[in-house]
């Protein structure tokens, strides 16, 4: 529960920022088509990180360096909380960005610590924690941004964060890494990452899997907060709970990754990812339609998520801060793709163009499962005559 506590804190610092865009634009005097770049500051940040700091997981005592990544991240909240301007504050969210990815590592270190049979069910229960961060972000920063301003939200979240290092420090268990490998060792083991297809086709689904969750909460505040609803950024919040009760259940998807139905359980949680939009799609007439659209949408992405992140840490085994770190990256750029390209869209196509917008990216993800199937099966197949060795010989352990 602890590390699943850390993830939820650590990502609710990139997704606290959706409720409140508009009050945020008017105190910084920044333009409705300019919004999108508040949300992907942070997932920037994210990227970078990614990239730069996940692969030390592989080498270091995790438990320091998750201490030690939510104290930086809570610093990029200070700044946040205390900026002036809109640069300045792109800068915070940017640095809690890059130290943000401490979920990646709390993810990594929960995987190593369960057995093949509980690896699916233990990934279901942290990323939970992830998927409560994001959605339940939005109620907490609507309710404290009505109260007291967009700037509290920045400041909860920044003593939430300390007291978490400390209790991270206190709590968990020294997880020592090898010695014999460097920097340099890791890096290079998350680069030939993307050269293998398994690790391609599931990073190109969190791609258009995450942009098209990015275009749903980037963007849906925005009608909320116009005619006809004109909801107050408390009720824009509340859309999370709906979020929620959609992502808590699809926790389930990791016991099923646990049974050998990660693939199939993919494929279909895209497909009802492309129909959430023709709910969410109602905006304009129905806000029933709407909480409908937002738990099937966050049910399909929790599902899919888990049983990729499953997929990645029986067949990467022997490097799992690298395989999600990597994975994580297309997730990342999918994110900051749905932020930037909303914003711009409903600025000119209105609610409309977003939801096509939304779909689309799940068309497209469905449609890389599809093509890549042959590859799985294949990854299966080789799996299972060698008995043994780098593949996790459960039946979809590719």
């Amino acid at each position: 529960m602890l590390l699943a506590t850390v993830c939820s804190a650590a990502v609710a610092t990139i997704y606290v920022a959706q409720p409140v865009l508009a009050q945020i634009g008017r105190d910084l005097g920044v333009p409705e088509s300019d919004l999108g770049w508040i949300v992907a500051a942070g997932q920037i940040g994210y990227l970078v990180g990614l990239a730069v700091l996940v692969p030390l997981g592989d080498m270091l005592d995790r438990r320091k360096l998750v201490g030690g990544q939510l104290l930086l991240a809570a610093v990029g909240m200070l700044v946040a909380a205390v900026s002036p301007t809109l640069w300045l504050l792109l800068v915070g969210l940017a640095t809690t960005g890059l130290f943000a990815v401490v979920v990646q590592t709390t993810v990594a270190m929960s995987a190593d610590l369960s057995t093949p049979t509980e690896r699916g069910r233990t990934l279901g229960i942290v990323t939970s924690g992830v998927i409560i961060g994001i959605l339940g972000a939005r109620v907490l920063a609507g309710g404290l941004a009505d109260l007291w301003g967009w700037r509290s939200v920045y400041v909860a979240l920044m003593l939430f964060l300390v007291a978490l290092s400390i209790a991270v420090l206190k709590q968990l268990p020294a997880d020592h890494r090898s010695s014999r490998r460097t920097y340099g060792d890791v890096l290079t083991s998350l680069g030939h990452l993307f050269r293998e297809p398994l690790f391609i086709s599931r990073g190109l689904i969190a791609f258009f899997l995450f942009a098209s969750f990015g275009t749903l909460w980037s963007g849906l505040a925005l009608p909320l907060a116009a005619e006809p609803w004109q909801l107050s950024t408390t009720q824009i919040g509340l859309f999370g709970i709906a979020g929620l009760a959609g992502a808590l259940g699809a926790a389930r998807a990791g016991r099923w990754a646990d049974t050998g139905r990660a693939n199939p359980v993919t494929g279909t949680a895209l497909a009802l990812l492309a129909l959430s939009w023709i709910a969410s799609g109602q905006a304009a007439w129905s806000l029933w339609l709407v909480v409908i659209g937002v738990i099937v949408l966050d049910f399909a992405i929790q599902a899919a998520h888990v049983s990729n992140q499953s997929l990645l840490t029986a067949a990467y085994s022997d490097k799992t801060s690298s395989a999600i770190g990597g994975y994580m990256i297309f997730y990342s750029l999918g994110s900051a793709l749905g932020a930037t390209a909303t914003t711009k869209i409903y600025s000119t196509s209105g609610w409309t163009g977003c939801v096509v917008l939304g779909a689309s990216f799940a068309l497209c993800g469905l449609l890389t499962w599809a093509l890549s199937r042959p590859t799985v099966t294949r990854v299966r197949r080789d799996a299972a005559s060698l008995g043994s060795g780098r593949m996790d010989t459960t039946p979809e352990a590719g």
